[in-house]
């Protein structure tokens, strides 16, 4: 189906307008500031916001013109990079080139979740959810499914060569190598067992529990082989996990992979699950499994909202790892003075500080002048990234002024 003029001509306008921005000089400076933390070897921390709560934010900016309903994602892209330049780049890169992704289809653990949603607002980006149990006993846990990853490619083509000529004269086009792996099995087991339940499982059924990890990590293995069969591993990707992954080893420049399979590409882990519960359940019930699939990868990311810091040591043992979070839940001290000078110390400031009934910068400074301040003294590879930002209680500067304060002190 080809795109109307109008979209056309709407494309070709956004895409004018980021490419202006995408061809500053800064962008290449960040990329290096970027390789420089992720080989450990830090100029000065980096920082990064994602995740944002896009439906409190209305902007005449952010509004989609375009009714082609793939190329109206490329447009809403666009718009929200362009948006985020101009209110709170931080150090966010545009890469000079527009891309378009790969058409990569994966049919996940072959389970549908059954929960019931509770919603803030209308369209919010962290609703609560509760899950009724689909994995009961032994009998179910052959209902998890190899992952199947499939390439759609005369489609792909297709809609390579449409972007080719909708941006021609304009923008380059790149199109994305496939797909990250998510591999925080414990982020998907929970959805079919139920939060709760799976403490109790631990405790009550732990052969249960290992026969789950066994056969969800058979899954997950068997889904990252075939894609490095169809060469769809997005070893292009210039972030993983919010964070940015521009490395000398996978991905030194833009768009700069060393080809599209696993051993090239970062993936990323964790097992919030175990905020709760002691280091020896992570050692026991996650270790082994991140492990094995770890082991397929080039890099990759650990953790996300989990506390960390009481298990490290476990944390290292993960192979490949070259990033771990410091989320809330951590003590940032402990995390400092354990996390040593060859891995990146990931910290994710509260967004409650952001979320409340009024934005005070001087919390937020004082917030983010600790954790620089932990990581100088301990010769750490700091990045911030501000994440998981469930509301900004429809005020949107409040991400500005965030911003602004975050630069002002790794700049200091």
């Amino acid at each position: 189906m080809s795109i109307s003029p109008k979209d056309k001509e709407t494309l070709r306008k956004l895409g004018w307008q980021y490419m202006e921005i995408a061809l500053l000089p800064v962008h290449r400076e960040k990329l290096e500031l970027w390789k420089a933390l992720n080989r450990c070897r830090m100029q000065r921390p980096m920082v990064s916001i994602d995740q944002v709560p896009w439906n409190e934010i209305c902007d005449e900016e952010l509004v989609c013109q375009v009714e082609d309903p793939f190329f109206m994602h490329i447009e809403l892209e666009l718009r929200r990079k362009i948006y985020m330049w101009k209110h709170f780049p931080v150090d966010m890169v545009l890469e000079p080139y527009i891309t378009i992704p790969k058409i990569v289809g994966n049919t996940g653990y072959g389970l549908s979740e059954d929960s019931k949603i509770i919603a803030l607002n209308e369209g919010t980006t962290a609703p609560s959810r509760k899950y009724n149990r689909v994995l009961k006993d032994y009998e179910d846990i052959e209902k998890i499914k190899d992952m199947e990853i499939t390439q759609h490619k005369e489609t792909c083509d297709y809609i390579y060569q449409q972007a080719k000529d909708i941006f021609g004269g304009i923008a380059p086009v790149m199109q994305g190598h496939g797909i990250q792996f998510h591999l925080g099995v414990w982020d998907f087991l929970t959805t079919y067992i139920g939060v709760e339940d799976a403490y109790y499982e631990i405790m009550d059924r732990p052969d249960f529990v290992h026969a789950c990890l066994k056969r969800i990590t058979e899954a997950t293995i068997a889904g990252i082989k075939k894609a490095n069969d169809l060469e769809v591993h997005n070893d292009i990707a210039n972030t993983c996990h919010c964070s940015y992954v521009y490395t000398d080893e996978l991905l030194p420049d833009f768009g700069a992979g060393k080809g599209p399979v696993s051993y090239n590409s970062w993936a990323f882990g964790m097992a919030q699950l175990f905020s709760t519960a002691s280091p020896k359940v992570t050692e026991e019930f996650e270790l082994p499994y991140i492990s094995k699939m770890a082991e397929y990868f080039g890099m990759i990311y650990y953790g996300c909202c989990d506390r960390l810091d009481d298990r490290l040591d476990i944390v290292k043992k993960i192979p490949n790892v070259r990033k771990v979070s410091c989320s809330p839940w951590s003590d940032r001290k402990a995390f400092a003075e354990k996390i040593g000078d060859n891995l990146v110390m990931s910290f994710k400031p509260n967004p409650a500080y952001v979320a409340g009934g009024s934005f005070d910068e001087d919390i937020v400074r004082k917030d983010l002048r600790y954790t620089f301040d932990l990581a100088k003294a301990n010769n750490v590879n700091l990045e911030i990234i501000l994440k998981d930002i469930s509301t900004v209680c429809f005020d949107p500067s409040r991400l500005a002024r965030w911003a602004k304060i975050a630069m002002e002190v790794v700049q200091s």
